[in-house]
């Protein structure tokens, strides 16, 4: 009889584990929220960017058509942030309250200045510079 009164649990038990692992793994491959104004500029000159395909996402880059990644759903943006770090690191620097975009030589591309607040706490959060 105690064997019966846990089967009847069972399904609506596997149930809320499946719902629970799911949430936990939408949650986790969501992106870095962003500052629409700066990181729309900055998209502009970075080398990566998403392809969508019908097979899925890929990250390609502009300046190397050999460069291919092909990451899980769930690490494909915390690679594809990654990658724009790295490149930022080199690429971007700030100024004043201005953000001073780099070409490979380190010659200023462009400068963007900075309006708010939450701007720069952006470029330091997502870009870590």
């Amino acid at each position: 009889m105690q064997s019966k009164s846990w089967n009847r649990y069972l399904p609506i038990a596997l149930f809320f584990a499946f719902l629970f692992a799911g949430l936990v793994a939408f949650f986790q491959s969501k992106p870095s929220p962003k500052n629409a104004r700066i990181y729309k500029a900055v998209k502009q000159y970075s080398p990566y960017y998403l392809d969508k395909r019908f097979g899925g996402l890929t990250i390609k880059s502009k300046n190397d058509p050999e460069f291919k990644e092909k990451p899980t759903n769930l690490t494909l943006f915390e690679e594809f942030e990654r990658l724009e770090r790295e490149w930022a690191k080199t690429h971007l620097h700030i100024e004043g309250n201005s953000l001073l975009i780099l070409d490979n030589n380190r010659s200023v591309k462009t400068k963007i200045p900075l309006q708010k607040a939450d701007e720069l706490e952006f470029l330091h959060r997502y870009y870590r510079i």
